[in-house]
């Protein structure tokens, strides 16, 4: 799928979750790094976003991760920050520092440099959070351009806030304890 085609799928789905959250009250924070502010970005592009949208925290640096989200240093030392862990703290830190209901965190190896055997280029780590729930994480493996790993990466987040407000576990994802 074009760029293009995933953009256009990318705001129509956000449109989709403005309405619900609207509908239901809920607002929705956004934690990022592989995606430098895009999640919040798509989110916000709708008129009307700031009915719902509440925060988006762009944290690139581990550094930064840590002295805005509470993300623990020794936890990415031990898991790094391509992690379940770090994505559950990420959606779990934003949610904390904002008065949203959901976040969603994201980390990952966009590339096209900085992949392994291990952790290969597209691997995208999302956690979700609803206010008094635990986080829930999921591993994907996109494909293609560091545009494309992005944008799918986008799709994902609003996909998971999406079925998140609607009180579902979202497809996929599940607690760190069944990691």
């Amino acid at each position: 799928m074009s760029a293009e085609n995933l953009s256009a799928q990318n705001r129509a789905a956000a449109a989709a979750l403005q309405r619900q959250c609207l509908a239901l009250k809920l607002k929705v924070c956004t934690a990022e790094s592989l995606t430098g502010g895009l999640i919040a970005a798509t989110l916000t592009e709708i008129p009307g976003s700031s009915g719902y949208f509440d925060s988006g925290f762009v944290v690139y640096n581990n550094e930064v991760k840590h002295a805005l989200l509470g993300v623990g240093s020794q936890l990415l030392l031990r898991f790094s920050e391509y992690s379940h862990e770090c994505a559950a703290a990420l959606a779990e830190g934003a949610l904390k520092r904002s008065g949203a209901d959901l976040g969603v965190g994201v980390s990952g190896i966009a590339g096209p440099d900085g992949g392994s055997a291990e952790k290969p280029v597209g691997s995208v780590w999302a956690g979700v959070c609803r206010k008094g729930r635990p986080p829930l994480t999921r591993l994907f493996h996109f494909t293609g351009d560091r545009k494309a790993v992005r944008l799918q990466t986008v799709a994902a987040a609003v996909k998971a806030l999406t079925e998140l407000a609607d009180g579902k576990d979202p497809e996929g994802f599940a607690p760190l304890s069944e990691r």
